[in-house]
């Protein structure tokens, strides 16, 4: 369990913020299978909040079935993060987050995201004056540091802590490094051992025996699972029974085919036909990796006009592997 100020997460698992991906139907889907302590929105620009930009305001949207729920912001100039954190609050989120570890290029060039580790004095300056502006616990993600040369992660925690940050996320890699290589455990230690706040973990969860590996080895305080989660949204379920020391359970077939088509009947209500078709091409190679066939649906689904005929092609792959099981058993 942690304390983020009043707030008690129970279990201390975190959906990770993630572009395009947790989105509020794919934070329910996780939510309502259980074992997850906070979900996170996809991170979103300060400026286009405070610009109030329609599509950035409609992402923002989430259902109090979600709660508790954390909203990342981005941006290098302070007043704006300054308001963006005031609209966070406004709108009802649970925790305010700020992306200090976001490695995309377009982040970077803006001085926004892992930019951020390379200007200690703005990351405080942000820090501070987000915190004086709301009184929602605040949270902060970040990385080892801009490259191997530049590992200044126990830094940057130090400055959060001092200006009154609930907790802090560490992801153990350098931003040169993107997702590639392994991602260094090692260093969730050494800032376990800088900080009295709690730290969150991040990088290289992909199983539930990772998560524990993870506490163990580290003695983080809690996990952040980001890509692990899109090929199994169980692990949260699966990470808290094995924590409270129940049996785990691995999802039938049957559960996978009823949750893949329980998201994509939501992104097909919710999306416009374009921007759903991506979308439900990117969850179909997620969602069927390691499928008997799985990678004959993914070739297939490439050629396909339309969500119409994408929904029923997916739910005959499924109902078919379902009927072999049967006759298999």
């Amino acid at each position: 369990m942690v304390h983020l100020g009043p707030l008690r997460i129970d279990p201390p698992l975190w959906l990770a913020p993630m572009a395009g991906v947790t989105d509020r139907d794919f934070r329910l889907l996780v939510r309502r299978i259980g074992g997850v302590g906070v979900v996170s929105m996809e991170f979103i620009s300060s400026k286009a909040i405070v610009q109030g930009n329609q599509r950035t305001r409609e992402l923002m949207y989430f259902s109090p079935e979600e709660r508790p729920l954390a909203i990342q912001i981005y941006g290098s100039d302070v007043a704006t993060m300054r308001e963006a954190a005031l609209v966070v609050e406004e709108l009802g989120a649970d925790v305010c987050d700020i992306n200090m570890g976001c490695p995309a290029n377009k982040v970077l060039k803006g001085c926004a995201g892992a930019a951020l580790m390379g200007d200690l004095k703005l990351a405080e300056s942000i820090v501070r004056t987000v915190r004086d502006a709301i009184s929602i616990p605040l949270t902060v993600k970040f990385r080892l540091g801009l490259d191997d040369c530049r590992r200044n992660y126990l830094d940057l925690g130090r400055i959060c802590e001092a200006n009154g940050v609930a907790a802090v996320a560490l992801h153990a890699r350098t931003a040169r490094q993107m997702f590639t290589g392994e991602a260094d455990w090692s260093h969730l230690a050494h800032l376990k051992e800088a900080l009295s706040i709690p730290v969150i973990g991040n990088g290289d969860v992909r199983e539930p025996e990772d998560a524990l590996r993870m506490m163990a080895e580290t003695g983080c305080d809690g996990v952040m699972v980001g890509r692990g989660a899109t090929r199994n949204p169980w692990i949260f379920r699966q990470t808290a029974a094995r924590m409270a020391g129940s049996r785990m359970s691995e999802p039938t077939l049957a559960d996978r085919r009823d949750l893949i088509l329980e998201h994509f009947h939501m992104v097909a209500e919710r999306e416009a036909s374009t921007f759903a078709l991506h979308k439900l091409r990117k969850f179909t190679g997620w969602y069927t990796h390691g499928l008997p066939n799985g990678r004959k649906l993914r070739q297939a689904i490439n050629q396909l006009p339309d969500v119409e005929t994408f929904l029923v092609t997916v739910e005959s792959f499924l109902d078919t592997l379902l009927v072999e099981e049967e006759e298999a058993a």
